[in-house]
């Protein structure tokens, strides 16, 4: 009898064993969505901007042509993660000599080495290169100011190595769509 009972434990022990198994391995594994291989006017590779995006069933791209002028003096791309914005690229035509900051100064940003300024905080960052000199005292050169947004990354702790590496490209990118002096621009 005792090895019926001990057959019987074993038996039951297997079947809750073989569930809790079953159940593991129904749980897909939460994944950023599937993206193009580039994105935002193919200024990034999508696998460079993965790394501080969350987990979601669906990703949408809305993006305007990228088109800088006096008359469309910024443009946005923006990354929406099951609705929600979770990536923003965001580039602005200057037409004066300098750009204000001053509206992250809350979010301690501390300066990196992109563009002829830049700034990082947790959860974006930003860089401004000339695009056009000023060629007289009254005459405004043109600047291009270009923020990226991240701030719901899921490891914040990456945002301070692949923010820099973005923004360089997105300073690259633009300064080629521009032909703005690629001097400018690290």
């Amino acid at each position: 009898m005792r090895r019926f009972v001990n057959s019987a434990a074993a038996a039951s022990i297997f079947v809750m064993l073989a569930g809790l198994l079953a159940g593991c391995s129904s749980e897909e594994k939460k994944a950023v969505p599937e993206l193009p291989k580039r994105i935002c006017w193919n200024a990034f590779a999508s696998s460079d901007v993965s790394p501080i995006l969350p987990t979601g069933e669906k990703a949408t791209l809305s993006a305007w042509p990228f088109v800088l002028t006096e008359d469309y003096d910024s443009v946005n791309c923006v990354l929406y993660i099951d609705g929600m914005t979770r990536f923003l690229a965001h580039a602005k035509l200057q037409a004066f000599g300098g750009v204000d900051w001053s509206s992250f100064d809350k979010a301690n940003p501390e300066p990196i080495d992109v563009g002829e300024r830049g700034i990082l905080w947790d959860g974006g960052a930003a860089a401004y290169f000339t695009c056009e000199p000023s060629r007289r005292p009254n005459s405004p050169g043109k600047y291009i100011d270009l923020t990226i947004s991240a701030d719901s990354a899921p490891e914040k702790d990456k945002l301070k190595s692949v923010l820099p590496a973005l923004l360089r490209q997105f300073v690259s990118f633009v300064q080629r769509e521009l032909k703005c002096g690629a001097s400018n621009g690290n």
